[in-house]
């Protein structure tokens, strides 16, 4: 259907200052969001508190409140403003809470407005853990051992019938707050009070434990035709257990069968189509490594973090066509840069994202890592192989590492080693590494994290290519696979006792180049260009150089301390002063949350 004609004004709710589980991915979102609206026509009234953030340039929404964003503010700026909707799920886990709440106490009621995209119910639905897991059990969908509990008796009650060890989640909450796995009713006490203390519902989800199942993510779109196609799906390097956002994640999934990755896929559009969700959608499983057994873990009925990595890693702009899908139009009339909207992308390359931790800051903090997230931010890199795309993500993170090796654990031995890598912590990827330098069995490997063995060969890989490097010095073919591997210049030059500019005068001498490969969201099926490309090792390039005069700008990378969305917001500013100055701008980042990285 044609957009809708009898609404004007639309009210778009941002989602306030970064904190831990919501950064600049919603400043991307929003953007594009009001972008999207503003092409179709409509007024644009935009509420947000972070004045760092490119939505909240008068150039892209036409009017701007710099207000806190709480019920008391938002209901004055409704009764002041009168916007004919409001779209509820662009400002994360903030924005989706106060449009509920501006529902539930009848302002929108009151003053005409209503939800755009999905439901207040289908929400509810989703973010509610009691009717998710109802409505989960009437579709068939297998649901883990739960119940809800309001207080710690209750809970205490639940977690004896299911039995320990149990997962606590609290419900409308974001990045995992106030939750967290206890084995015994004495660590369930201090999690639960804090728990409730921290959901704003004060409802408390007790659920039995799946640690070590794999976590796979799905992000889907549907339409109200219920059009629903998969963006892409994106696969935990690290089992259940440790949240996401603090997880390595890599893109498209590494290690699922044909018939593991279309049984998810099925659950994934069947469930969004159960809870009538018009917009972009992410799923999360848990699934049992060693048999097709699986479990809904949740459901986030909005744009996320994920969303923003999967728009980035795919060329597909999730936030765009969910605004575009929220006044009314389908999935075919909307119009990508070479496809219809309705087209499954296809990826034939590897994405990988690594979070950046805070502790180089907080040194004294501890580095545990479990379903309360601790990262900042994150980094995407891209490659023909995972070995390449991981070993980019290492060096872009800025932590002073130029490979998977931290001298940390230089003076480690195999049982100190495999005793420190139980546990998730943000540096155990280079634990691993060393112990397979160290000759470590696989199998204890495996045993000791719950990683999949494919990850730890290709890590075995990278630390075998060392070990060439080391014994062929000056080698051609041994630099030429190093380089097609993910090696950079510094890391061979420092195998070889060679200078990183040797190493490149080498490579340069000897065509080995990097080329720049599109990303297209098509796998080059259809003919297209979109100036959006990462590097590798091939022989085909697909940059078009212009003649035009060129301006390079350099990104601010992933959100720490000390630099958040603020940096983005003046890269994004270069780039529009650099066009319109006659340039060609050309960016180069990787912080796929970022506005900057949108080719769009």
């Amino acid at each position: 259907m044609p957009k809708r004609t009898d609404i004007k004004k639309v009210l778009v709710i941002g989602s306030g200052p970064i904190v831990i589980g919501q950064a600049a991915e919603f400043d991307y979102a929003g953007t594009q969001a009001c972008l999207a609206l503003n092409e179709e026509g409509y007024e644009i009234v935009l509420c947000n508190s972070n004045p760092a953030t490119i939505m909240t340039d008068t150039s892209i929404a036409d009017k701007v409140y710099m207000e806190p964003l709480t019920f008391e503010y938002l209901t004055k700026i409704i009764y002041h403003e009168h916007p004919d909707a409001i779209l509820p799920g662009i400002g994360g886990q903030t924005g989706l809470n106060l449009a509920m709440q501006l529902e539930k106490k009848g302002v929108l009621a009151d003053c005409g407005v209503e939800l755009l995209g999905t439901s207040s119910k289908s929400i509810e639905q989703a973010e509610d853990r009691e009717l998710f897991k109802e409505l989960c059990q009437s579709l068939g969908e297998p649901v883990l051992p739960s119940d809800i509990a309001t207080n710690l008796e209750e809970g205490l009650t639940i977690a004896q019938r299911i039995g320990y060890p149990v997962v606590l989640r609290p419900a409308f909450t974001l990045g995992g707050t106030g939750g967290g796995f206890a084995d015994n009713a004495s660590e369930f006490r201090a999690l639960m009070k804090n728990a409730l203390a921290l959901s704003p519902v004060k409802q408390v989800l007790v659920e039995k434990s799946i640690k070590g199942y794999k976590e796979i993510e799905y992000e889907v779109m549907r339409d109200s035709n219920d059009t629903a196609i998969t963006i892409c799906n994106m696969e935990n390097l690290d089992p259940v257990g440790i949240h996401t956002g603090d997880s390595i994640v890599v893109c498209p999934s590494q290690t699922l069968t044909n018939k593991e990755y279309q049984m998810l896929r099925d659950s994934a559009l069947k469930i969004i189509r159960a809870l009538k969700i018009e917009g972009g959608c992410n799923v999360q499983f848990a699934l049992d490594p060693h048999s097709f057994q699986y479990y809904l873990i949740e459901v986030n009925p909005r744009v996320s973090r994920s969303s923003a990595l999967a728009s980035k890693a795919s060329g597909y702009p999730i936030a765009r066509v969910s605004a575009k899908i929220g006044i009314g139009m389908t999935l075919d009339e909307i119009k990508l840069a070479n496809t219809p909207a309705a087209f499954e992308p296809a990826l034939d390359y590897v994405v990988t994202k690594m979070p950046r931790f805070p502790f180089d800051k907080f040194t004294d903090a501890d580095n545990t890592l479990g379903t309360q997230m601790k990262a900042t931010g994150e980094v995407m890199s891209i490659g023909r192989n995972f070995e390449e795309s991981f070993l980019k993500a290492v060096r872009s993170l800025e932590i002073g590492l130029f490979h998977v090796k931290h001298p940390k654990f230089d003076s480690m031995g195999q049982v100190e080693l495999l005793k420190y890598i139980e546990a998730g912590t943000d540096d155990r990827i280079y634990a691993i590494a060393q112990l397979l330098r160290l000759g470590c069995n696989v199998d204890k490997i495996i045993n000791a994290t719950g990683i999949d063995k494919f990850f730890i060969s290709k890590l075995q890989k990278i630390v075998a290519v060392e070990g060439y490097l080391k014994s062929n010095v000056l080698d051609m073919e041994v630099l030429r696979l190093a380089k097609e591997t993910g090696f950079c210049d510094r890391t061979i030059g420092e195998l070889w006792k060679m200078t990183e500019q040797k190493v490149f005068d080498l490579c340069k001498q000897n065509s080995i180049m990097p080329v720049y490969k599109m990303i297209d969201s098509c796998a080059s099926e259809f003919d297209s260009y979109i100036p959006y490309f990462y590097s590798t090792y091939e022989v085909e390039n697909e940059s078009i150089v212009s003649n035009k005069q060129k301006v390079v700008v350099l990104g601010s990378g992933p959100i720490r301390i000390g630099q958040g969305v603020e940096f983005d917001y003046s890269t994004v500013h270069a780039v529009k002063t650099i066009k319109e100055a006659g340039y060609e701008a050309i960016i180069i980042n990787n912080n796929p949350e970022t506005v900057s990285t949108d080719y769009t």
